[in-house]
């Protein structure tokens, strides 16, 4: 279930990080005191400011990469998952979430103008109700957008 949705999400959130990449951001700054900064851990083992459209670009490039390695993500029938998959999900779903966090903080009056906020709420309301159902993304990386998560999460 986890390897759909994982691929599922990326489905979802790729039309929203189009308003990243055509935006001009210096870099991926979640409102005061949240800026995100780049690494993978191979090529970039320390972290580096980036724009945010280059860190949507790096984001997507490296979640690919994940997904498509058998030994993370086995394609096999029966093939056995690695003991450290919960711990790459759980990096993949942090690294998405930075992006909705800086959509809402940075972008929403241009997804607002667009008419696209409904699908923006209904795609970040999926997502927080899967990480929070399996436990993907610690409370102190919501912080950000915490107000709204409880919005989402209490009612269930």
């Amino acid at each position: 279930m986890e390897i759909l949705n994982t691929r599922d999400m990326l489905v979802i959130i790729n039309p929203l990080d189009n308003t990243i990449v055509a935006s001009k951001c210096a870099n991926i700054i979640v409102g005061a005191g949240y800026e995100y900064r780049w690494a993978d851990g191979v090529q970039i083992k320390k972290p580096i400011e980036v724009s945010a459209p280059k860190y949507v670009e790096y984001l997507m490039d490296w979640i690919e990469t994940q997904l498509d390695d058998e030994s993370l993500f086995p394609q096999r029938l029966g093939a056995p998952f690695p003991s450290n998959f919960k711990d790459v999900v759980k990096t993949i779903f942090k690294r998405l979430f930075r992006v909705y966090a800086h959509i809402y903080h940075s972008h929403f009056q241009k997804i607002v103008s667009l008419k696209e906020e409904a699908h923006l709420n209904t795609c970040f309301k999926h997502f927080i109700l899967f990480t929070h159902e399996f436990g993907l993304i610690d409370k102190k990386e919501l912080a950000p957008l915490q107000e709204i998560i409880e919005s989402i999460i209490v009612p269930y």
